[in-house]
C-alpha cells in the first residue's frame, strides 16, 4: 500500500461534493486515511492504493471536474502530513527554504513538527530563534517526549542558568536529544564545557540550540550548518530582537553578559 496527498480548492462549493470524490476514491478502490480543510476553501486528504494505476486513474478524473481545482497531488511530505493533522500549513520562508514560522498560538503543531524531526535518525542540527518567555524550550522538551528520546541540556536557563562540562551513564548516546542555550554557551568562558558541545555536535544525532544566531557568533560554526531554523513568535508580526536582552539583561554589543541568570530565553 502507498499513500499519496491530494490537495483541492473549491471552486463551486455545492452540498454533496465531498459525498461525490469520497464514492469515486471508494470506486476505485482507494482508501481515506484522513481528511481536513487545511486553508480557506481547500481541503487535504491523506490517500492509500495499493497501486499507481488507481491514483492514476483517480487524478485523471478529478482534473476534469469543474468543481474543483486540484492544487497538490504527490507523495505525501511533512508538512502536508501535518496541515491534514492539524487543519494548517507550516509557514515556510519564501527565500530561506530552511525557515519555519510559527506564533504561540501554534505550540501543538510545533510540537508535532519538532517530534517528526526528533524520530528521524542522524544528525540534524535546528536552531530556535524567539523572544524570552514564548514557549521555545518548553516546546522542544515536549516534542523530545513525543518522540519518545531522552533530552539532555548542555546549557539552559529553563529553571536556572546551566552549563555543563561533562555527561554522564547514558546521556552521552545518539539517541538522545541535545539542548544547548546560544546565549549561555556564548558567553561561557569555561573550555570543557565548549569541549562537550564540539564533542556532541559531531555525534550522529538531533541537536537544538536556542538563539543560534548568537551561538555563531564566537564559534567554528555558521548559520549554513543549521538543517533547520525554526522561528516562534507571540504574534505573528513579532519582530525577533537581541536589544530587549542587551538593555535588560547586561548584554554588551560586544557579547559579553554581566549579572545574566534565571531567565527563561
Amino acid at each position: 500500500m502507498k499513500e499519496w496527498y491530494f490537495e483541492y480548492e473549491i471552486q463551486i462549493n455545492r452540498p454533496g461534493l465531498l459525498g461525490d470524490i469520497a464514492s469515486l476514491l471508494g470506486m476505485l478502490r482507494v482508501n481515506i486515511v484522513t481528511i481536513n480543510g487545511v486553508d480557506q476553501g481547500r481541503r487535504g486528504m491523506l490517500l492509500r492504493a495499493e497501486n499507481d494505476e488507481q491514483i492514476e486513474r483517480f487524478e485523471l478524473i478529478v482534473s476534469t471536474m469543474e468543481t474543483i481545482q486540484v492544487t497538490k497531488f504527490r507523495e505525501p511530505k511533512l508538512r502536508d502530513i501535518l496541515a491534514v493533522r492539524h487543519g494548517r500549513y507550516i509557514q515556510r520562508d519564501a527565500d530561506d527554504r530552511k525557515t519555519f514560522r510559527f506564533v504561540r498560538d501554534e505550540l501543538g503543531l510545533l510540537v508535532d513538527f519538532m517530534a517528526e524531526l526528533f524520530k528521524q535518525d542522524g544528525h540534524k542540527l535546528v536552531g530556535l530563534r524567539g523572544m524570552p518567555r514564548v514557549g521555545k524550550t518548553e516546546s522542544v522538551v515536549a516534542a523530545s517526549v513525543c518522540a519518545n528520546k531522552k533530552w539532555v541540556f548542555l546549557s539552559s536557563t529553563m529553571i536556572k542558568q546551566t552549563v555543563r562540562n561533562q555527561l554522564a551513564g547514558d546521556e552521552f548516546s545518539d539517541n538522545n536529544i541535545f539542548i544547548l542555550d546560544g546565549i549561555v554557551t556564548r558567553r561561557s568562558s569555561d573550555e570543557r564545557h565548549m569541549q562537550l558541545v564540539r564533542e556532541m555536535m559531531r555525534l550522529p544525532s538531533i541537536k537544538v540550540v536556542e538563539h543560534p544566531d548568537m551561538f555563531v557568533q564566537q564559534s567554528e560554526y555558521n548559520i549554513e550548518d543549521f538543517d533547520y531554523i525554526i522561528e516562534l513568535r507571540h504574534e505573528p508580526d513579532e519582530e525577533i530582537t537581541y536589544e530587549v536582552m542587551e538593555r535588560n539583561h547586561g548584554i554588551s554589543a560586544e557579547g559579553s553578559i554581566e549579572g545574566f541568570g534565571g531567565f527563561n530565553f
